[in-house]
């Protein structure tokens, strides 16, 4: 079964889930923020997912981060600091078949997910 990370609230979130619902594909929502993430969940992303990718510089968390904690981030680092502060995370993250993808695209989610 797909797993769907994220927050749900968020809007690319939210279209994903209607996505996979209107596609009738199963699968299980985990909110960042009431369910939890692990350092070693994400290192798990991480070796499947660009640690660039997968920080959100988009974020107001991202934006409120001191300068020195943006420019000294790096592959060793990443992991930490989005287990502590998960709106980093790009999202949704999504576990399917033991492999891991980011971020919501209709088209390549149909070739990927129709048949989930």
């Amino acid at each position: 079964m797909l797993t769907l990370y994220g927050i749900k609230n968020c809007d690319t979130v939210k279209k994903a889930k209607k996505w996979l619902d209107d596609n009738q594909v199963q699968y299980q929502f985990h909110d960042f923020r009431s369910d939890g993430i692990t350092q070693p969940q994400i290192e798990l992303w991480l070796t499947q997912i660009a640690w660039d990718k997968l920080l959100n510089k988009r974020s107001t968390t991202y934006r409120q981060l001191p300068d020195e904690v943006k420019n000294n981030l790096s592959e060793n680092n990443v992991a930490e600091l989005l287990a502590e502060q998960p709106t980093l995370i790009k999202r949704p993250v999504v576990e399917h078949q033991q492999t891991y993808s980011v971020g919501f695209n209709a088209a390549n989610w149909q070739d990927n997910f129709a048949k989930a």
